[in-house]
């Protein structure tokens, strides 16, 4: 008889191994709580606000181009995080949760080590209501989490996770261990802030985007930074840089993926301008890797940043900064040509997506303005050329009490999967909430 292996999650959970690789995790049932919603009431607000999650601690979804609803918008998926006084360490665990939209129930489903304050828990939904995706550490390696909230069922895979592809076939994403080399706040933390994982200088061509088979459970080496640095069109005019890959995106369609490239210099201290952030794109399979930017933009202290697919799957939003010195929001096709500035009068900022009829765009307030007191949604009328600021909500001010905005709250404001609503992150009371911005009567 072969021996069965048990391994030990983040949570202590037991983990079963059911092949090399694969495990299959006992998670013990919570249960569902009943808490309701409740009216956020502001005069400022032009349209109906609601607070989705409890009081009993800090919440949050897990970024702005990840849709938090379910796709038939019955549930609703959070992150709880145990503080937000203090950065986590290996080991801090944070609670997935799922909300009932329709019953106000709140479900415990799982619990992992692999988080932060500005992605949570990296949390995505596969193509159904049945599957959640997110990372956990299994046997000292982050991996892909696969919880079926229907069964229960929670199984763990060979390769780590960013995005799900839309098919629940694979799922793609830069070792979680190597994120905080470049910014902290996202992936697995560290065990020890001042020995942080991190690459040789250089483009390495033995590390890059692993793409996962979630029905082989298999891995393979998808696009290495060798491969990325090659298409930028000059050499990074500092020597002794570093490429590391940041935010993998799968469009709608699921044919492409949307890649941030960064390349810091030896002299680099974590603030975000000097990061020097790149978007490329590729094909699925790792093909017809591409820049993309026109050649008549600056490669290197390109202002802005931010890129996002377009609900068409073939063009990206991003901020970028111009001529003028200032912001403004540009559209490109996967393979930087047929560039576009989007507004004239509008300035850009925060964190920008576009609804499927690509009419309004929304995005959130810098959190650099006014010390985090406050996040702002922004909606802009692309066609009309103007925006409106739909509400103001307080949030945390982290300058206060933190010398890292690292601690920061962003608004990252996502679309409801109908782009009739919109999900926000704010703190009235002091502590990280979830709010949703109905904006069914506005557009």
């Amino acid at each position: 008889m072969k021996r069965r292996v048990f391994l030990r999650t983040s949570a202590g959970f037991s983990a079963l191994a059911l092949m090399p690789g694969i495990f299959s995790i006992n998670v013990p049932q919570m249960g569902e709580k009943k808490f309701s919603f409740t009216p956020y009431k502001d005069k400022k607000s032009l349209v109906p606000i609601m607070k989705i999650t409890p009081d009993d601690g800090y919440y949050l979804h897990t970024y702005y181009d990840v849709c938090p609803w379910s796709p038939s918008q019955k549930y609703f998926v959070v992150t709880k995080v145990p503080f937000q006084h203090k950065l986590p360490v290996y080991g801090d665990t944070a609670d997935i949760c799922v909300i009932d939209m329709e019953k106000e129930t709140i479900e415990t489903v799982y619990s992992t080590k692999s988080w932060g304050f500005q992605t949570a828990a990296n949390v995505n939904w596969g193509g159904t209501d049945r599957y959640l995706y997110l990372n956990d550490s299994i046997n000292d390696e982050t991996v892909c989490v696969r919880v079926d909230i229907q069964t229960k069922e929670v199984k763990a895979f060979i390769g780590p996770m960013y995005h799900v592809a839309p098919d629940d076939s694979c799922v793609i994403s830069f070792p979680q261990e190597l994120w905080s080399a470049t910014q902290l706040g996202l992936g697995t933390p560290p065990k020890d802030y001042s020995k942080i994982k991190t690459l040789p200088p250089g483009a390495a061509d033995d590390e890059g985007i692993w793409r996962t088979d979630l029905k082989t459970n298999t891995k393979k080496l998808l696009v290495t930074l060798a491969d990325a640095a090659a298409v930028v069109p000059e050499e990074p005019p500092v020597p002794g840089y570093t490429y590391y890959f940041w935010h993998s995106k799968f469009n709608r369609q699921g044919t492409r993926v949307c890649q941030v490239l960064r390349c810091i210099f030896p002299d680099f201290n974590h603030e975000g301008t000097d990061r020097n952030p790149l978007t490329i794109s590729f094909d699925s399979d790792g093909s017809n890797i591409n820049f993309c930017l026109p050649d008549f933009r600056p490669i290197w202290g390109n202002g802005g940043g931010h890129p996002n697919w377009l609900p068409n799957g073939d063009y990206m939003v991003r901020v970028l900064k111009f001529e003028d010195g200032e912001n403004y929001f540009a559209t490109f096709k996967y393979d930087g040509s047929d560039f576009k500035q989007l507004c004239k009068n509008v300035k850009a900022g925060g964190h920008p997506t576009i609804e499927e009829r690509e009419k309004y765009l929304i995005t959130d307030s810098n959190p650099q303005k006014g010390n985090g007191k406050f996040t702002q949604l922004h909606l802009v009328d692309l066609i009309a050329d103007e925006e409106e600021i739909i509400c103001e909500l307080p949030s945390i001010n982290w300058a206060e009490r933190h010398d890292d905005n690292v601690f920061r709250l962003d608004g990252h404001p996502v679309w409801s999967r109908d782009y009739k609503k919109v999900c926000i992150q704010a703190a009235p009371e002091g502590a990280r909430q979830l709010f949703v911005v109905d904006l069914s009567n506005k557009i």
